[in-house]
């Protein structure tokens, strides 16, 4: 089984609101671990993709919505749009991030700064404090969350730095920093920063699984209890060895920059990824990644079910959903079964949408004897 989860919880399934939910990376990882989860998002692309694969979806501005609207959700998530935070983007965000980190400072004092926000120069800039709106009102509506956990791009780390202060005045533990995707078996290299927070005890963030790649290093050195970074080439394969060429990279010799071969991770996958090349070693074209391809390069199945418009922008700003399962099980106080997580993420969608929930036990006054067999851990 996938996860066995080591905390005492109440019987039934885990219920989670997932704030800016995309076309569903955090879903995905959440049915892997036994979840039911209610995701709000307007985007009407990342909508389309969420309905075709069945997800639960409140088509809707999260800003129109509050925790009453969801009262048998005990977890929050949330992955802000980060457009405004990215060095690829205009700036907005970092340029404002003093006046956001105040921002926080306000709203744990109990002030609503709703009319305040209306005066950053990008609107987008302030949806990264959503999470914190629903988590206080949460506590004033005494629902309190029992877990909140929270990603976003590294810049708005001290970010997430402020709103664990700001969460720890109403009782809450947390723990933040920067994960690296293929660390936890991610093809693919790419940073996110990262927020657990719990009422009962002080979380941690997931302890990695995989070797930190670094460019000219065999993926089996360091660490020899962690696993080597898986490939490209694994999760894509096209028969050959390949090249892949796009336009990340910087210092060192310019011909070298943005190149990763088929036995490396990915570079971070944008919604630029249809843009890169794919050649053989001897500079023979080879087909483009695909969009299901690109898909698999995030951990998302081959066959998940894209919808609506700009679907490599959707694949690019979605967490990987391998990730997230890492994530939410630390933030769940579960032990992921290595080989279980495995299996998933290289099923098919419409395989594992319909099968029963991989993710498992819950402690409660049963013996792991008296659980039906497909709730039993190995792990």
């Amino acid at each position: 089984m996938l996860a066995e989860q080591s905390v005492a919880s109440p019987p039934g399934p885990i219920h989670m609101v997932d704030l800016f939910a995309g076309p569903g990376g955090l879903d995905v990882a959440a049915h892997w671990l036994g979840l039911v989860v209610d995701g709000i998002e307007w985007d009407d692309n990342a909508c389309a993709t969420r309905a075709r694969a069945g997800l639960r979806t409140h088509h809707a501005d999260v800003r129109a919505h509050k925790p009453a609207d969801f009262e048998k959700a005990t977890v929050l998530a949330g992955g802000p749009p980060c457009q405004t935070y990215t060095v690829a983007g205009s700036g907005a965000g970092r340029r404002a991030l003093e006046q956001v980190l105040g921002f926080v400072k306000r709203m744990a004092a109990g002030e609503d700064v709703k009319k305040s926000l209306d005066g950053l120069d990008d609107e987008r800039t302030g949806l990264v404090l959503e999470p914190l709106r629903w988590a206080l009102e949460a506590v004033k509506d005494g629902r309190p969350y029992d877990a909140i956990v929270l990603e976003q791009v590294p810049a708005v780390l001290p970010v997430w730095h402020a709103v664990g202060e700001a969460l720890a005045s109403v009782g809450y533990k947390s723990a933040c920093g920067i994960l690296h995707t293929e660390m936890f078996g991610v093809p693919q290299t790419r940073r996110r920063a990262i927020l657990i927070a719990r009422r009962d005890r002080k979380p941690s963030l997931p302890t990695p699984t995989h070797q930190l790649y670094r460019k000219g290093r065999p993926a089996d050195a360091g660490d020899l209890a962690l696993l080597p970074w898986e490939t490209m080439g694994k999760a894509v394969s096209r028969g050959v060895p390949y090249v892949v060429i796009s336009n990340y990279g910087t210092g060192g010799d310019p011909k070298a920059r943005g190149r990763r071969t088929s036995d490396e991770p990915a570079a971070t996958v944008t919604g630029k990824v249809s843009r890169n090349r794919l050649v053989t070693h001897d500079e023979r074209e080879l087909p483009r990644f695909s969009l299901p391809e690109a898909g698999r390069l995030q951990t998302f199945p081959i066959d998940y079910p894209w919808a609506g418009g700009d679907i490599s922008q959707q694949i690019g700003n979605a967490i990987p959903p391998r990730l997230a399962a890492h994530v939410l099980a630390a933030a769940l106080g579960m032990k992921l079964d290595r080989q279980a997580l495995d299996k998933a993420v290289n099923d098919k969608w419409e395989v594992t949408k319909s099968s029963k929930p991989l993710a498992v036990k819950q402690e409660t006054t049963q013996s792991a004897d008296a659980l039906p067999q497909h709730l039993a851990s190995n792990s």
